[in-house]
């Protein structure tokens, strides 16, 4: 079939002379051009795996943590080594008083002296300094996945609210056009004297309320574009692709003691705790106290001989029992503490999780239920409405009556859908995506085991 470009070609082709012929060709060529680029930058809709990838990418959240892991990592190199020798000077046995007072050089004690001392720490302390700051790494790395686990869920929560307010609002849509052709029938039924005023005070009252409703879901869809631009940005303009399947989540409730002892959450605490043994274990090495070795040059005057002097230095940890031994039970404490911390909250999320799963299962039964009956019933309903006001056995007032029980169900489901689908988020990303596979490897693993 030809475009109408090319039938204007054709068109000029028998009328223009040569020179008009190649303007005319050269603008329908470039009004194709036009065209197609036009259909070529057509924004492509936001699918919602998309919008959890931009926000991950975005978050400035992240970057942080990766920072704090290097600072980390830089840290464990430096507390490997060996403390920075002491450079140290002097004089020592000056005159001050006498004859020789602050002389350099008559008496032969008089010397100047230069040396240096080195703490010796074990090899083993060093290790487990550097050890603590590598656990802070992991640490660090598991409050990331624990990060990018709540940008994912939380994006998806926009999302979702965004797609349902969409959602509603054309359901309102569809009712509000009803609505108009209702009162334009009844102010014709009225006119033709068939109806009432009051059929027609009723239509207009009918469509005034689908306005202001309209009115309550364009701010929900404003409020809802504002949170996911918090998150991706300005790619929240685009529209929105279908939404994803909703009917599993990536959990097993029959193992779920075991997939939630590896939630971030848990994992950021598991890290918290093997830092406080770490502490335990340094905090043993500590009873066991550091040498300092030193070795000084002194030299005296001309007429008398230099000298160098070596000495080792060692701390008397004479009060072990209010020193060291209570550094080690308030660290054993401490270890203590992490520990049944982390179960607690174990517990509180297993407990938790399982009552959403829970709600989750309900909801899903509930929103089948109107998708089955209640917004078939509903429809029903309303067609019968308007075949008796056809008929002359209703007013138009039961007609508006059936027609707001039918919106009212139709958002009632569609509000059900929204909560359900936001567990269904809240339960799906309890884990970062990215991880997801490498976390189901690890529980299968462990379960073989």
């Amino acid at each position: 079939m030809s475009s109408p470009f090319t039938a204007l070609n054709r068109e000029c082709n028998t009328v223009l002379p040569i020179g008009a012929r190649i303007a005319v060709a050269t603008l329908a060529a470039v009004l194709t051009l036009s065209n197609a680029a036009f259909a070529a930058e057509a924004p492509l809709p936001l699918p919602l795996a998309e919008a959890q990838r931009l926000a991950v990418a975005r978050s400035r959240q992240l970057s942080a943590q990766d920072f704090t892991v290097t600072a980390s990592q830089e840290m464990a190199v430096a507390a490997s080594q060996l403390p920075d020798p002491v450079l140290k000077f002097g004089v020592d046995s000056l005159p001050v008083n006498g004859s020789d007072r602050f002389s350099f050089t008559n008496d032969f004690m008089t010397m100047r002296r230069v040396g240096v001392m080195q703490e010796i720490t074990r090899a083993d302390k060093r290790q487990l300094r550097a050890d603590r700051f590598e656990r802070e790494a992991g640490k660090s790395l598991a409050e990331k996945n624990k990060i990018t686990a709540v940008i994912e869920r939380d994006t998806a929560l926009a999302w979702l609210d965004r797609y349902y307010a969409e959602a509603m609002a054309a359901v309102i849509a569809e009712q509000g056009t009803q609505a108009k052709l209702e009162m334009q029938a009844a102010e014709g039924a009225y006119r033709a004297g068939r109806g009432s005023q009051a059929d027609i005070f009723a239509a207009r009252s009918a469509l005034a309320s689908f306005d202001d409703r309209a009115s309550e879901l364009q701010r929900r869809i404003r409020n809802a574009k504002t949170m996911l631009t918090r998150w991706i940005g300005e790619a929240a303009d685009l529209p929105l692709s279908g939404k994803p399947a909703t009917d599993a989540i990536r959990l097993d409730p029959a193992t779920l003691d075991t997939q939630l002892a590896h939630h971030p959450q848990i994992a950021v605490m598991t890290k918290q705790e093997e830092i406080a043994q770490t502490e335990v274990k340094l905090a043993q090495a500590n009873k066991k106290a550091d040498w300092s070795v030193e070795v000084a040059y002194q030299q005296r005057s001309p007429a008398y001989s230099n000298m160098i002097s070596v000495g080792v230095s060692i701390p008397l940890q004479w009060d072990q029992k209010n020193r060291q031994d209570r550094e080690l039970s308030s660290k054993l404490a401490m270890a203590e503490q992490a520990k049944v911390e982390r179960e607690e909250v174990l517990r509180e999320h297993v407990a938790e999780t399982r009552a959403m799963i829970n709600e989750w299962q309900n909801d899903r039964e509930r929103h089948a239920r109107y998708e089955r009956e209640l917004i078939p019933l509903a429809n029903e309903r309303t067609l019968a409405a308007i075949a008796a006001y056809r008929g002359g056995k209703s007013s138009l007032t039961d007609v508006l009556a059936a027609r707001r029980n039918e919106i009212d169900v139709r958002l009632q489901a569609l509000q059900l859908a929204t909560d359900t689908d936001r567990l269904w988020a809240q339960l799906n990303f309890l884990f970062p995506t990215a991880n997801m596979a490498a976390h189901a490897a690890l529980i299968t693993i462990k379960d073989t085991k």
